[in-house]
């Protein structure tokens, strides 16, 4: 099953864009990486310097192939310095989904397309 990474950050004062610049940056980087399916960056609109990174992941043991992977942490480093003080990460494994038709899966995995 898929899984889900949220990172939360903090723009610093008197550089609000710093999240954003840095999301933008890291992203580029990732392209291409196996098991990445794409990551979202998301602002909050009760308080605009504060952020929340969404990855999303094949599976689990794609994500932990990467963590692992020497070229994570170079990568990764500079959202380290944003990251909110406040929020861990946390990393959800997708169990259910709905989308514009209906269920996306069936209780033994996803549904399987058939033919007109």
């Amino acid at each position: 099953m898929k899984i889900r990474v949220m990172i939360w950050a903090a723009a610093p004062e008197g550089r609000p864009d710093a999240v954003e610049e840095t999301y933008h940056q890291i992203s580029e980087a990732l392209v291409g990486t196996p098991g990445l399916l794409g990551n979202h960056l998301m602002r909050s609109i009760h308080d605009p310097s504060r952020f929340v990174v969404v990855s999303e992941w094949t599976n689990m043991a794609d994500f932990v192939a990467w963590e692992q992977d020497a070229s994570h942490k170079p990568t990764t480093s500079p959202l380290r310095s944003l990251h909110d003080p406040e929020r861990r990460p946390v990393i959800y494994e997708e169990v259910a989904a709905y989308g514009e038709t209906g269920p996306l899966y069936e209780k033994t995995g996803p549904l399987k397309e058939t033919a007109p």
